[in-house]
């Protein structure tokens, strides 16, 4: 930084002549105001002269004024005397005249006017006769209105002052340390009743022995799946809270909030060296330490912020009601999700046993219809048999016996006529996909393949080859089976066979 040096010589001399140039300047300056001060002086006296001689003039002329006036007001009245007293007796004439016309129009026109008036007036009074009713009933229920807030402000008062006596009370009783863990309790359990876990939730009282070697349980037990258990204990640490909260100024307030905090760290050292996990070979090797509000771990962790890394580090996990319901609401969801899983396995092992079951009566109805589909090979077999070897024999010697014919062209039904073949009007046609028209097959009693066959509907296709397909007489059974739903077929075979039903 730059320093500013002065010369002694300029200090020895300049000082002085700045002295004497301000003293000269002073001078100067009350000389020139003197001198304006005193033309000015003389200006004013000139004026003040000059109001004078104006003051003076005006009073000469106010008072030539005034005796003109008077000259002027004296003839002026013996005028007036004269032309009165002349014009006195016409005024008087021609007034009372006038006098008395106006009067009866002044009487005409008063009347209409005060009925126009009376007209507009009287609605204004209805008018203001129901707003004065209006302000009366207003008035009243205000009245009442002021009354019954009156009364709803004292039974408040009274009301407060009720409940700051009972706070007071309940202040008084939380400090007491088998009230404050029976709240705790209380708390527990409502929470426990509120996320459904009421029946996977063991409470048990705590047994109260010093003594090596003896059990000190937990205040709740929440069973998991798997036969797990989770330790839950109930601490309430509010004697140092409640003393912060009724502190008249912020140090004492802090002080007893610090002590708050350290309260709830000496609750989880003392709740970690109890050791649960070691007392409950399924329990997870953590406790849940239960602070019932959550104003009380937010004050605590406002004045020790590693309070929770610190109850991480002793097994303890802090809960206060949020977390813990939430914590529930988790359990009680893996209890849901092994229901459904037993119900699951139930059901597959009921499907199991109906699907045996199943397999049981399938395997006697194929026995049934293996057995069927025997009978219906020896009955076909039976037919041809009777058809070849004795209706033929029987029709040649028919001829030489007297008396009624019989029809042997009856046909037999193998199995009982269902719902879909009652039709007996049913005409059927199997072609077959070969060019040529007809075949004789090697053996009469045989025909081509079903499949190879156009049929009318799938129910009949279905009945002639699972028929067809079951014995070594097809074509006999095909027969049969169309012969008993009415139908006519064309055999591909030595000749045609024609079965009406």
């Amino acid at each position: 930084m730059a320093t500013l040096t002065i010369h002694p010589a300029l200090i020895e001399y300049g000082l002085p002549m700045l002295l004497a140039g301000l003293l000269l300047g002073c001078l100067l300056t009350w000389l020139f105001m003197r001198r304006r001060r005193q033309r000015l002086e003389w200006q004013a006296h000139e004026l003040e002269n000059r109001l004078k001689d104006q003051e003076a003039l005006q009073r000469e002329r106010e008072l030539a004024f005034e005796a003109a006036n008077h000259r002027l007001t004296s003839a002026f009245s013996e005028l007036a005397n004269q032309s009165l007293q002349s014009n006195s007796e016409n005024f008087l004439r021609m007034a009372e005249q006038n006098l008395s016309a106006h009067q009866e129009r002044a009487k005409r026109e008063l009347g209409d006017r005060e009925q126009a008036v009376e007209n507009l007036v009287k609605p204004i009074r209805e008018a203001l006769k129901q707003s004065q009713q209006q302000i009366s009933e207003l008035e009243k229920s205000r009245s009442e209105a002021y009354g019954s807030i009156r009364q709803q402000l004292e039974n408040m008062q009274l009301s407060q002052h009720t409940l700051a006596q009972e706070t007071q009370n309940l202040v008084k009783a939380l400090r007491r340390p088998e009230v404050r863990g029976r709240w705790g309790e209380i708390t527990l359990r409502r929470l426990v009743e509120l996320a459904g876990m009421v029946e996977h939730c063991d409470f048990q009282e705590q047994v109260h022995n010093t003594a090596e070697g003896a059990i000190i349980r937990p205040d709740m037990i929440v069973s998991m799946p798997d036969q797990r258990q989770l330790i839950v204990d109930v601490k309430t640490p509010l004697d140092a809270y409640l003393t912060a909260v009724e502190a008249k100024d912020d140090k004492d307030r802090n002080l007893h909030l610090v002590r708050h905090a350290r309260n709830v760290r000496d609750h989880i050292r003392k709740l970690a060296s109890k050791s649960y996990w070691d007392q409950f070979a399924k329990s997870p090797e953590f406790v849940i330490l239960f602070i019932p509000g959550d104003q009380f771990l937010s004050a605590a962790l406002n004045e020790d912020p590693e309070l929770i890394e610190y109850a991480l580090s002793q097994q303890i996990i802090l809960a206060t009601p949020t977390s813990f319901v939430a914590l529930l609401k988790a359990v009680a969801y893996g209890w849901r999700q092994l229901a459904l899983a037993e119900n699951a396995e139930e059901i597959r092992g009921l499907a199991e046993d109906l699907y045996g079951r199943l397999g049981t009566f399938v395997g006697h109805l194929n026995k049934v219809g293996r057995q069927l589909a025997s009978s219906v090979d020896h009955y076909n077999r039976a037919v041809g048999s009777l058809e070849r070897k004795v209706l033929p024999g029987a029709a040649s010697s028919s001829s030489s016996v007297s008396g009624p014919k019989r029809n042997w062209n009856r046909p037999i039904r193998s199995s009982p006529c269902h719902a879909q073949c009652r039709n007996r009007t049913l005409m059927m046609t199997l072609i077959q996909k070969r060019s040529a028209r007809t075949r004789r097959c090697s053996e009469p009693s045989r025909i081509m393949d079903p499949k190879h066959y156009r049929y009318p509907d799938d129910l009949l296709r279905d009945r002639v080859i699972m028929i067809t397909g079951a014995s070594d007489g097809i074509g006999r059974a095909l027969a049969v089976e169309a012969a008993r739903c009415g139908a006519q077929l064309i055999l591909h075979g030595r000749n045609a066979t024609k079965l009406e039903a």
